[in-house]
């Protein structure tokens, strides 16, 4: 198949071409030694870990949604027994690059249910010693948001999947444009103290809005900066709010949002703030630490 047209330069522009995650064939479940998030890991132990047919079934009624809303979707060829769902880590699209990202290894393989769509010359992979997922990455038009695992953060807890050489590696490949950095809270156990990436904790909106979970951001400072350039367009969520992803929502065009059904303060706040809020549920493939925007790659922004 020929490359995509690669081209994303903010988290809000109109959507038109997008990769959804695949749950057909994810395997034999986890054991919670083998959970990769404390999440999984909550669930598996109170026998509560999803269905992958009902995981099929919502991600199957997000790509109704998005098709009837004039988005190309694309799947990821099925690799047999591997969990394909979250396609946001697996790559990245800034401007008109697609960067291969440098998983966990058991997340490695991902790369191969989409690699049929990229060509080498839309593609760049990270050097070596850069660890680096899509859900701590969110192109902001003249900017580059990343969250990250801090120091000894990023070697002691398995949920800290992007390093701060990814940082240094972003700023040379992408010279025009500031990378912003925050250092993100982890645990391995405690899913509520923990921000597996950015989008766990922070949502940007095409109306300047955000939506936020201060305490996913490790540093103070850090929270007051969001805070002071989201002033007045902000809605902080709790640590419940965060373990029910209502961070991590997907914009398919400045003024329109898919969002969490049940995720009624958020979603009444977006429609006071004048969006279009189309909620579909997604409560079964949450049970796994991601939600729209994890489930999601976009390809093409308008």
């Amino acid at each position: 198949m020929s490359s995509p047209n690669c081209h994303v330069n903010n988290e809000w522009s109109l959507l038109k071409k997008v990769i959804v995650g695949s749950a057909a064939s994810w395997g034999p479940d986890p054991t919670a030694e083998q959970a990769v998030d404390p999440k999984s890991r909550e669930h598996i132990l109170a026998g509560t870990y999803p269905l992958e047919k009902d995981v099929q079934l919502e991600l199957e009624g997000l790509v109704h949604l998005l098709k009837s809303r004039g988005v190309e979707v694309i799947r990821p060829n099925i690799i047999e027994d591997l969990n394909q769902v979250f396609a946001r880590d697996v790559g990245i699209v800034i401007n008109d690059k697609l960067i291969r990202t440098s998983m966990i290894p058991a997340r490695t393989p991902e790369w191969e249910g989409i690699a049929h769509y990229v060509s080498s010359d839309h593609l760049t992979t990270p050097t070596t010693g850069v660890r680096i997922e899509g859900g701590d990455v969110m192109p902001m038009s003249n900017e580059i948001w990343v969250g990250y695992g801090e120091g000894d953060d990023f070697e002691e807890y398995r949920t800290s999947r992007t390093n701060e050489q990814a940082l240094g590696w972003l700023s040379v490949e992408f010279p025009d444009q500031h990378i912003r950095s925050f250092a993100l809270s982890k645990s391995d156990t405690e899913p509520k103290f923990n921000a597996l990436h950015l989008d766990c904790c922070l949502s940007v909106l095409g109306g300047g809005h955000a939506i936020f979970h201060p305490e996913g951001l490790k540093h103070e400072k850090d929270r007051q900066w969001i805070r002071k350039h989201f002033e007045g367009k902000i809605i902080e969520v709790n640590a419940d709010g965060m373990y029910e992803m209502h961070c991590n929502l997907l914009s398919i065009s400045p003024t329109t949002v898919i969002s969490g059904r049940g995720f009624d303060a958020v979603n009444t706040q977006l429609r006071k703030w004048g969006y279009e809020v189309l909620e579909t549920p997604m409560g079964e493939t949450s049970k796994m630490g991601g939600l729209l925007r994890c489930v999601t790659l976009p390809i093409f922004r308008k």
